[in-house]
This record gives C-alpha cells, sequence and structure tokens, in this order.
C-alpha cells in the first residue's frame, strides 16, 4: 500500500472521531472546537494524499477509488449531523447523496470496462467549497441567515459537477440498443 493510500485511511479513521466530538459538542460546548479541528486536519489529508501520490509516483487505481470515498464519508458524516439538527433541509442531503450515488456508480461501470474515472477539476472545486463551507457551518451553525448561504455553496457545485461527470462519460453508459 503506497504512502498516499494509508493517509487517505487516516482520514476514514477520523471520521468517527470528528462524530463524537461533534455530536458531542452541544453539551460541551470546547467540542465544537475539536471536531471543527479534525474536520480541518481530515480535510487538509485530501490535498497532502493527493500531492504525496502525484509526486513520488504513488497514483493508484486503489487510490483514486479510496480517496473520493473518503471524502464522500468525511462530509456526508458532517452533514447527517446538520440535518439531524434540522439546520440542513433533507433535500439538500438527498441532492449530494445522489450525485455521490450517481458518480459512483458511473466509475463502477467504467470499471467494469477497463476505464478509471479520476476525479475531476469541477469535483475538486466541489469537495473544496463543501468542505470550506462544511468548517464554517461547524463554528457558525447558530446563525440561521448562514444556513441557506452554506446549503447554496454545497449543493450548487454538487450539481454542477454531477452534470460535468455524466457529460464527460457518457459513452461509458453505452446507451445504444444493441440488436440480437
Amino acid at each position: 500500500m503506497t504512502t498516499a493510500s494509508k493517509i487517505t485511511l487516516i482520514r476514514v479513521a477520523m471520521i468517527p472521531a470528528f462524530l463524537i466530538a461533534f455530536l458531542l459538542s452541544p453539551v460541551h460546548p470546547w467540542l465544537k472546537w475539536l471536531s471543527l479541528g479534525l474536520f480541518i486536519l481530515a480535510s487538509l489529508t485530501d490535498f497532502v494524499d493527493g500531492y504525496v501520490a502525484r509526486k513520488y509516483n504513488q497514483v493508484s487505481d486503489f487510490g483514486k477509488f479510496l480517496d473520493p470515498l473518503a471524502d464522500k464519508l468525511l462530509v456526508i458524516a458532517a452533514m447527517c449531523v446538520f440535518c439531524q439538527w434540522n439546520l440542513m433541509p433533507a433535500w439538500a442531503l438527498v441532492i449530494v447523496l445522489t450525485r455521490e450515488f450517481a458518480v459512483t456508480g458511473l466509475r463502477l461501470i467504467a470499471v467494469g470496462k477497463g476505464r478509471v474515472i479520476a476525479a475531476g477539476w469541477s469535483g475538486k472545486v466541489k469537495t473544496f467549497s463543501t468542505m470550506v463551507a462544511l468548517c464554517v457551518w461547524i463554528v457558525f451553525h447558530e446563525w440561521e441567515w448562514l444556513n441557506w448561504v452554506i446549503v447554496l455553496v454545497i449543493v450548487l457545485p454538487t450539481i454542477y459537477s454531477g452534470v460535468e461527470y455524466f457529460v464527460k462519460n457518457w459513452d461509458v453508459l453505452d446507451l445504444k440498443r444493441k440488436n440480437p
């Protein structure tokens, strides 16, 4: 296993610690800062593992699969808490989950055809904007007016990147009907 993949696995392992701290933060306010620190640290490993993979020629199919999965797990964990706290509307979470499942399904079909779909630029922008928005939200979730701004910052790039993945990789679906 490459160093880059090990860094990604560390991000996955940080998710339960983040969740516990974040869920307990209403009872123990100092945990809000611990959860923010864990979230930021986990988010930064996304950039570190990518840098290590490229610089040391450790790009692998496993890493291409694991890295976006780790991102999804981290941000969806945070969003689920915001939904539980009635700060994120369920429809917004459904949009995010739909995009993630759809792109993952597209990637699985591509893998079955011997092709790996790496993260595109819009997907990286979506991930970055979502992670920054969630960091702000972790600290300032009491500000009701900010909730809608953050939901838009998360949902709009999510929709755009999801559409872009399908437009760029439509051929993977092979929708032409074949005659028997």
